[in-house]
């Protein structure tokens, strides 16, 4: 594929490796970045350990800016993001006995600059990444939550526990591949219902609702069912509410998202045959999840540990 070398994993700096791709020869990107401050790998040149969130929306404003480069005009980003909260693991001069270099080993959080923040605001990662990937040139055009039923437990008593992030798509231009129907949901029994019944004249949305333009087709005036049951519609188009729960995973990777998002992100945003990249590989979800559909895929991880995992996964060629 004019030169780019497919099914690979590239054990490098996300920059850096991107740098090095051709341009506009990849159909998608999906991917999950270290999000702020949770988790120190002891790597150099590490994203998500900067001083202040300012530092790793830039860096990550940067690394996206090269991949729209090498993304496909029609191309899409799925990216997933969650938030972080100010001052979270700064306790002073208090260390737990239990947990002195914080929870699960890794670093006192440094989530303790903020601008306009206070200890235990909620600093908006999310929404400052996709606002500014938006002022550097990309079309953001959905915010889709992903829910979990299964999210970590949280000991906190002063607010919700939280059992979503976000999947920001992110398109290249105006025009890009989309399959609605690769991902489309079953039909409501009540939408159906209301297809198979009449609508009277007098109801209140027979008339164009005010701001919103024509009458919707099921609220038009009727006397019989809308649709011969023959054509009856079965499915209807994927809203932005995804409920996936999070699945196990036995290798060394503490952040593995789970396969079925990687793989609806891939059917909608991807043609079969074309080629996924993630450029913050991990473990290789996107890449196991490509591979599954018949597409193709490169991975860029600069955690040597981690493409090994990937590698013993899914195969691949080194790079």
């Amino acid at each position: 594929m004019n030169g780019l070398k497919i099914d690979t994993i590239i054990n490098r700096d996300a920059l850096y490796a991107l740098r090095e791709l051709p341009e506009e020869s990849v159909h998608c990107c999906v991917t999950s970045p270290p999000y702020y401050a949770l988790r120190d790998y002891g790597l150099d040149m590490q994203i998500g350990r900067e001083d202040t969130p300012e530092q790793y929306i830039e860096r990550l404003t940067g690394v996206f800016r090269e991949l729209r480069r090498v993304l496909r005009s029609d191309g899409t980003l799925w990216l997933n993001i969650a938030d972080t909260y100010c001052g979270t693991g700064n306790k002073g001069s208090f260390a737990d006995p239990k947990n002195p270099k914080g929870r699960n080993g890794q670093a006192v959080s440094i989530a303790r600059q903020a601008a306009g923040c206070k200890q235990k605001d909620l600093i908006g990662i999310p929404w400052l990444l996709a606002f500014a990937l938006r002022a550097d040139g990309w079309y953001l055009r959905s915010d889709i939550i992903w829910q979990k039923d299964n999210p970590m437990p949280e000991s906190v008593k002063d607010r919700p526990t939280r059992c979503y992030e976000h999947i920001f798509l992110l398109t290249k231009s105006k025009k890009y591949f989309y399959d609605a129907a690769a991902i489309a949901e079953p039909l409501a029994p009540s939408t159906a219902a209301r297809y198979r019944t009449g609508r009277s004249a007098g109801q209140k949305y027979a008339a164009e609702v005010p701001g919103q333009g024509k009458v919707q087709g099921l609220n038009r005036a009727r006397s019989g069912g809308y649709y011969d049951e023959a054509l009856m519609p079965t499915m209807r188009n994927r809203r932005d509410v995804w409920l996936i729960n999070t699945v196990p995973y036995k290798g060394g990777h503490f952040a593995a998202f789970p396969p079925k998002l990687a793989e609806t992100c891939i059917k909608a945003g991807c043609p079969k045959g074309g080629v996924v990249l993630d450029p913050f590989f991990g473990s290789g979800t996107t890449g196991a999840a490509a591979r599954q559909l018949d597409r193709h895929y490169i991975g860029i991880e600069i955690n040597a540990e981690y493409c090994a995992l990937a590698r013993a996964r899914i195969g691949g060629t080194d790079k």
